[in-house]
């Protein structure tokens, strides 16, 4: 080895041709910030849109694509789809799973709270005032499509993949190097929530294993179809047909299909955190984890 190669050992990985993990994922959070920040002024333009929070997470997805499609050609040298974008059939099939699971298990939530009555039904068809429900149901339909992009494109598509591959270490081995990166992505994902309103110690442990789940449907299918069908209907259902607040979010749903009252003990119910936050939130998650593994047990995925 040259001097040279010594000097750019610890940035350049020489067999791949590309620059060292830590000093991607550096970049890549870079480029979120500086698209982010392009779009933001464009929003800050847009006088009668500010505090929208639909445009502010389309423009925030179109950032993270945005930062995907960069960070594929220049930093990881690799195709767009890689991160796991292939539309094809398997993945629609893994999206519309995602879907149902994510409708039946957060409808399971809601059952069991309100055949215990911690929850009371108040009326339906909410939304804002001045809004017909229709508009206002697409519009909390396309907020969940894109926070689901947004958070699965960053921390399973580009976080989970990069780790499972810098991490590959002798001392690890490829096996250990995915369960590391998976657990570490699932950490970061709960994180990411650390400063929402009403967050409590549960609900950050609930959304590391919420992390653990959607990093689950990612690495046993090596796509995003199942993660994202999964994140959209949880937090669709969860805060728009049932009536829930979403991780803290009360605002969201303000159009709701079931307008209820929450009661009942916090620790099981999550309290004004929403089911994100209690037990009765984490046993579900288990359960969704199960048919996750039996949906995918014949795959053979690019991760394993």
């Amino acid at each position: 080895m040259s001097v040279l190669d010594m000097l750019l050992w610890p940035f350049w990985n020489k067999e791949q041709r590309r620059i060292r993990t830590l000093w991607r994922l550096i970049a890549f959070a870079l480029l979120l910030v500086f698209f982010n920040f392009l779009l933001g002024l464009l929003l800050s333009w847009g006088r009668p849109w500010q505090g929208s929070l639909v445009l502010v997470q389309t423009l925030s997805a179109v950032a993270t694509l945005l930062s995907l499609w960069v960070a594929a050609r220049v930093l990881d040298r690799r195709p767009f789809v890689a991160y796991g974008f292939h539309l094809g059939p398997l993945w629609w099939r893994d999206f519309a799973f995602g879907f149902l699971l994510g409708a039946g298990l957060m409808a399971i939530v809601f059952l069991v709270e309100w055949l215990v009555g911690w929850i009371h039904i108040q009326g339906a068809w909410a939304s804002p005032q001045g809004m017909p429900f229709p508009l206002a149901i697409l519009l909390a339909l396309w907020l969940f499509i894109t926070v689901a992009v947004n958070e699965e494109g960053i921390s399973r598509g580009y976080l989970l993949l990069n780790l499972a591959e810098g991490l590959r270490v002798p001392i690890v081995g490829p096996r250990g190097a995915v369960y590391l990166a998976w657990l570490l992505s699932s950490l970061f994902f709960g994180l990411m929530h650390m400063f929402n309103p009403h967050v409590t110690v549960l609900s950050i442990v609930n959304l590391c294993a919420a992390g653990l789940l959607l990093g689950l449907a990612y690495i046993r299918t090596g796509e995003l179809g199942l993660p994202i069908g999964l994140h959209f209907s949880w937090n669709f259902f969860q805060g728009n047909v049932f009536g829930f607040s979403v991780s803290g979010l009360e605002v969201v749903h303000s159009t709701s299909v079931i307008v209820i009252q929450q009661g009942g003990p916090a620790l099981w119910t999550g309290g004004e955190f929403g089911p994100e936050g209690g037990v009765l939130g984490l046993l579900v998650m288990g359960v969704g984890g199960l048919l996750v593994w039996l949906w995918t047990r014949e795959r053979e995925s690019s991760f394993m």
